[in-house]
């Protein structure tokens, strides 16, 4: 079994590099704007996982530079998921807004919707 999701994600990860979608393009002054939102925003995956391909996937089509958090690799990011979001489960982006308030929002679909209300209208 072992064996099976090792080759497995080794093919999720092949797919996700040589499928890279291209990126919308924003002029200089907007997509500065959209780097400085997605500076309060962190994406806590597992590096495999289909459903977090599929979130990081969306990121790349919109242009976004939202830092990730490996939740299966790093101890402290699987603990900060836990206490903050409490449960590990991935895919889960952490929203820190304006007022320092933070929301831990599961399930790619949810983050994808989210990502493309917030960041789609802010193009050229």
């Amino acid at each position: 079994m072992t064996i099976i999701r090792w080759f497995v994600g080794a093919l999720i990860l092949f797919f996700e590099k040589t499928l890279v979608p291209k990126s919308i393009q924003r002029d200089a002054a907007t997509q500065a704007k959209v780097d400085e939102e997605t500076a309060k925003l962190t994406l806590y995956q597992f590096q495999s996982c289909p459903f977090c391909v599929k979130v990081r996937m969306n990121m790349k089509r919109q242009g976004l530079t939202i830092k990730t958090k490996d939740a299966k690799r790093s101890d402290e990011a699987r603990g900060e998921l836990l206490v903050g979001g409490g449960k590990l489960k991935v895919p889960c982006l952490k929203i820190e807004n304006e007022a320092g308030e933070t929301t831990w929002m599961y399930e790619s679909s949810d983050i994808i919707a989210y990502l493309e209300g917030r960041f789609m209208g802010k193009q050229v």
